[in-house]
């Protein structure tokens, strides 16, 4: 049997109708188990109503009258305690936010001893690797919080994109967790989590803004309208810039353990970025998507006719004269990486502000976005456009439990989360899970703006949701 668990697996609820839920669940095997901290003093206000009374009309949360026992009963932003759960590639990585945005925890437990070896993720590799140590993360984030299970308000984690083997560890931990403790689930969207924790780092920072997420599997460009609701303006066609950092650094024989990004990042500050004369992709294409399996290819033929011999010979072993060409193609392939960025952010930011021209930011996010090159010439992109850059710090670029968290405190107080499993939940339930999630609807130039906007929001319907969630 498969359960789907996505984003607003219910229609915006009211506090009263979670607290109604959660008297509903049976009292074991969890009779000893205190429900959540923030709904405890709105549970006792209500513990006299009968179980069988229909619970009241489901709200969001913002509607709720102020003199309703709800809105007296219910914690200020400030008091909401999330842990967020991310698994949805090479890291495990776990977090406790408090709903203001401090950051009571973060734990990351990485995988590139595994990336070394394998030359990149083996995806069944990397779910032993996440389930060997989900339960010692997820526990460190709470120790290291100073905080029980039964403290939480609801527990976030990753549904999708990703790799389905790894993102199911993730679920399975959040689920045990919230089953254990009577907590409300937030399923969240993993490029949505990169976009929002800008706006973590930025309490200025409000929509619409315009976002570029890139990783090793993303390029994307969005238009954040609000909350839930993106328009794609551009994305990857082939390889995202990651990929193509990564394949590069690996070609150049490289240490990946310190990432293929950092590595080649590191070594490009030592050549010439003009030495290689690599082709910038897409210029004859008008648009905001990316391309960058011919830029990698155009890589592998410059080290192949300088006759380099990376795979027999790391950056650790080699000549002074052979490292400085590995140094000069590393710094002519970041060079026209990074202005393939730059070109195309640059038709994005004027999209963006024909559609909406109260646009003040620019928001770079994902693990790329940790690199000093690339954050120093999308600032020149930012202030040739009167907009602000916006960058998480290094820590925050790279997939972390705090984004997830934070993205999860943000649905949460918006009344989108799933009620808390059921008691008598199997624990081998198998999910179905959303490894490849389009954030948004892609726009093109021309396009009605009002359709896009209305069509675009990443959180499926009720209905949609409730066909098919459940499989034999």
């Amino acid at each position: 049997m498969a359960v789907a668990l996505l984003p607003t697996l219910s229609p915006p609820v009211s506090r009263a109708a979670a607290a109604f839920l959660l008297r509903r669940a049976p009292a074991k095997p969890f009779s000893s188990l205190r429900p959540p901290q923030t709904l405890r003093r709105f549970l006792a206000s209500t513990s006299s109503s009968s179980p069988a009374t229909p619970p009241p009309p489901l709200r969001p949360l913002s509607t709720v009258a102020a003199s309703s026992t709800a809105a007296r009963a219910a914690p200020a932003r400030r008091d909401l305690l999330i842990l967020g759960i991310e698994t949805s590639c090479d890291d495990t990585a776990a977090a406790v936010v408090r709903g203001d945005g401090e950051i009571l925890s973060q734990v990351v437990s990485s995988q590139a001893d595994l990336l070394a070896r394998y030359g990149g993720v083996a995806p069944k590799m990397a779910e032993e690797a996440h389930a060997l140590v989900i339960d010692q993360v997820v526990q460190k984030a709470l120790d290291d919080a100073k905080l029980l299970g039964s403290d939480l308000s609801a527990v976030a984690v990753t549904v999708g994109p990703g790799l389905s083997l790894c993102l199911r560890v993730g679920v399975h931990k959040a689920r045990q967790v919230a089953k254990s403790f009577g907590l409300p689930i937030v399923g969240v969207h993993h490029m949505e989590a990169h976009a929002l924790v800008s706006r973590l780092v930025n309490k200025d920072l409000d929509f619409p803004f315009l976002a570029l997420l890139i990783s090793g599997g993303h390029n994307l460009l969005v238009l954040a309208h609000s909350l839930g609701q993106y328009v794609q303006l551009g994305t990857t066609i082939d390889d995202a810039i990651g990929e193509a950092y990564d394949k590069s650094a690996r070609w150049l024989g490289l240490d990946m353990r310190k990432g293929g990004g950092p590595a080649l990042e590191e070594l490009a500050l030592d050549g010439d970025p003009n030495a290689v004369n690599f082709r910038v992709p897409m210029r004859q294409h008008k648009d905001c998507n990316f391309s960058y399996a011919g830029l990698k290819t155009q890589v592998r033929l410059a080290i192949e006719s300088k006759n380099l011999c990376t795979d027999d010979i790391p950056i650790s072993s080699a000549s002074e004269e052979d490292r400085q060409t590995r140094a000069d193609i590393a710094a002519s392939f970041q060079r026209v990486a990074v202005l393939h960025l730059e070109e195309r952010c640059q038709r994005a930011v004027e999209w963006a502000l024909k559609i909406e021209p109260s646009i003040k930011y620019f928001v770079v996010s994902g693990g790329v976005a940790s690199n000093k090159y690339v954050r120093t010439r999308l600032n020149q992109v930012a202030e040739n456009n009167g907009l602000q850059l916006v960058t998480p710090p290094p820590s925050l670029c790279t997939d972390n439990g705090v984004m997830i968290a934070w993205t999860g405190i943000e649905h949460f107080v918006a009344g989108r989360f799933e009620d808390p499993p059921a008691a008598d939940e199997p624990d081998d339930m198998q999910y179905e899970l959303r490894p490849r999630w389009p954030l948004g609807e892609e726009y093109s130039e021309g396009r009605s703006v009002a359709r896009s906007l209305k069509t675009a929001r990443v959180h499926p319907s009720l209905t949609s949701m409730i066909q098919g969630s459940l499989q034999k």
